[in-house]
């Protein structure tokens, strides 16, 4: 999703398009990859985690060809969808993998490391994307992808395997139970939730940032893969925190992050009615996306670890619940508030991060130590 975003205005100019139309291929890549993580992870109990995961990666490699080589927009959104279905299987599969190996605070450790490794993506892709856009052109950010996904099929082939203990049958009743068991519980709700939150800010200044960099302060596309590396450096921060502080009180954590971030925005709000430049838009993701990348690493590794008896059930269920979330909330942003300068970006970061702090403090959170967070005092109490 990453590397290509540099390439957005030149997609437009070369496939003779809209900017929100090409906005588009990233929220249907959103859109398939959080739908298909429903389905995917009771496939995946089923048929294992190995072979789907396969084919999941030559497909994705296909797919990504197709699209370098075709001008036709529909194929591309076709393709796009095609791969957010593929990627679904290979993150259900890899996450439900951890959960298959360990338990307790082992498990725990290794959640939170794979999110904070999550965030290379974003630290890495741009980088390469605004490199390969300036140097070839926006096809070859996809032949590189269509490169990477086989590379990483052939060292599949001699270094992975079947983690799986022991299949389950395929039910859609079972499936829709498990769901709606997990679904009821309303602190895995809210943490699908916060999750959705938080990394819509992410995408949505991924959606942004192309227009904003080289439209409105005029500077090369190489800028905007230097600054989505500097965006996702920032979000690695805040996961290598969490990872630091993982034993800190949990809630009180999170109410301090995105107390934090309220300031943050509203500070954004008003100061950018008198300045505006590369330095403070820099300034401004690194404080955001750090403190952002803090509480997405503390829910994600709470989600992951709630319904260990699920696995792949469970994985699927907070990958597809937050990306559908994230979405809907990153398209409806981009099409309600019109980003055409960081003011109007501080006010759709303002609208996410309230909506992440009402989540935590009006949720009972159940920790390793049965926290429960009183809004009125503040106080823990252990069951």
């Amino acid at each position: 999703m990453d590397v290509y975003i540099p390439s957005l205005p030149d997609m437009a100019v070369q496939l003779n398009t809209t900017p929100a139309a090409i906005q588009l291929t990233l929220s249907l890549f959103i859109i398939s990859y959080g739908v298909s993580q429903l389905i995917v992870g009771g496939l995946i109990d089923t048929y294992g985690r190995y072979r789907p995961n396969l084919a999941a990666m030559l497909v994705f490699s296909a797919s990504s060809f197709l699209i370098a080589y075709t001008k036709n927009l529909p194929l591309i959104y076709v393709m796009r969808v095609v791969q957010g279905f593929a990627v679904a299987v290979i993150i259900v599969s890899k996450r439900s993998f951890f959960v298959d190996m360990y338990r307790g605070d082992q498990l725990k450790k290794y959640t939170s490391l794979f999110s904070v490794i999550w965030a290379i993506g974003p630290i890495v892709a741009p980088f390469l994307g605004g490199f390969f856009q300036t140097t070839w052109g926006w096809t070859s950010n996809f032949i590189f992808l269509g490169c990477f996904s086989l590379l990483f099929f052939i060292v599949e082939i001699f270094t992975g395997g079947e983690s799986q203990k022991a299949p389950q049958p395929l039910s859609v009743r079972v499936i829709a139970d498990s769901y709606f068991h997990m679904i009821k519980k309303p602190d895995f709700s809210a943490g699908m939730g916060i999750l959705g939150f938080t990394y819509a800010m992410i995408l949505l200044y991924g959606m942004a940032s192309p227009f904003l960099i080289e439209h409105r302060l005029h500077l090369s596309p190489a800028v905007t893969g230097y600054c989505a590396l500097f965006s996702g450096v920032s979000v690695m921060t805040g996961g290598t925190i969490s990872r630091i502080l993982i034993r800190q009180p949990f809630v009180k954590k999170l109410v301090i992050a995105s107390g934090l971030q309220v300031v943050l925005a509203t500070v954004i709000i008003i100061s950018t009615f008198y300045h505006q430049s590369l330095v403070t838009l820099m300034l401004y993701v690194f404080l955001l996306h750090s403190t952002g990348g803090f509480i997405f690493n503390n829910l994600m590794s709470y989600c992951l670890t709630r319904f260990p008896q699920y696995a792949g059930k469970a994985t699927g269920l907070v990958g597809g619940g937050f990306s559908v979330v994230t979405s809907i909330l990153s398209t409806l942003l981009v099409k309600v508030v019109s980003i055409t300068d960081q003011t109007a970006l501080g006010v759709a970061y303002a609208v996410l991060i309230i909506g992440t702090l009402l989540l935590i403090v009006k949720t009972k959170w159940k920790t390793g130590e049965s926290v429960v967070f009183e809004t009125a005092d503040r106080k823990q109490l252990t069951a």
